[in-house]
């Protein structure tokens, strides 16, 4: 099971399409599993049966005409289920919750890129995740144009247009800005190994 701590510890994972989220995530559970840590992770949308459902109507390229504002609750309403379900419980268990995308895509996405105010989506994170916040977040940070064509533009979201997911990119740099102690940016163009080892620099610091 992994030792536990006396408080869990929140980190989490954020950065705009194709960023290689899901490769680093991998690499950072299973080294704080050789660590000896007990480690869950989960992805936003989604890791309850709730959230899943609601993953994939968020998802879904044929609901284009879905308003930012029924996107933004949709999104909103995945993640209160996840944290009272999932991430409250394990985080009380001492466990080490990683994350694949948080309250900062929210802002991210829906209001540098939706346009909706940030000082209401931070008042709606605050309501559903209580006092639920990241000891530390990895944001990768990549090209806009380059990311799209990794991601394969499958979904409704990254679908969205160039522009869109250009504003979602200067967001999460502006955040990172902002929060420079709980930040780490990394460049998605570096090789994977130069990121994997600031991330081990990192969370052997925090651990």
């Amino acid at each position: 099971m992994g030792k536990r701590l006396k408080q869990g510890v929140l980190i989490t994972f954020e950065g705009a399409e194709g960023s290689g989220k899901s490769t680093q995530i991998r690499f950072a559970v299973n080294l704080l599993r050789r660590k000896g840590y007990s480690v869950v992770t989960f992805r936003e949308p989604g890791g309850t049966e709730t959230s899943e459902a609601i993953r994939r109507v968020l998802l879904d390229k044929r609901l284009h005409k879905m308003g930012r504002e029924a996107e933004l609750l949709l999104y909103l309403a995945a993640r209160a289920q996840l944290v009272r379900e999932k991430i409250e419980p394990a985080l009380k268990k001492g466990r080490v919750v990683v994350l694949d995308r948080y309250e900062d895509s929210t802002l991210a996405y829906q209001g540098f890129g939706g346009g909706l105010p940030l000082p209401f989506i931070q008042s709606l994170n605050r309501f559903v995740r209580g006092g639920i916040v990241p000891r530390l977040t990895f944001l990768l940070d990549i090209e806009t144009a380059k990311g799209l064509r990794r991601s394969g533009r499958n979904d409704r979201v990254e679908k969205k247009s160039l522009s869109f997911h250009r504003k979602v990119r200067q967001g999460f740099l502006a955040l990172a800005q902002k929060e420079r102690k709980r930040f780490v940016v990394l460049s998605s163009h570096d090789s994977i190994q130069t990121v994997q080892k600031k991330i081990a620099q990192k969370l052997n610091a925090l651990f």
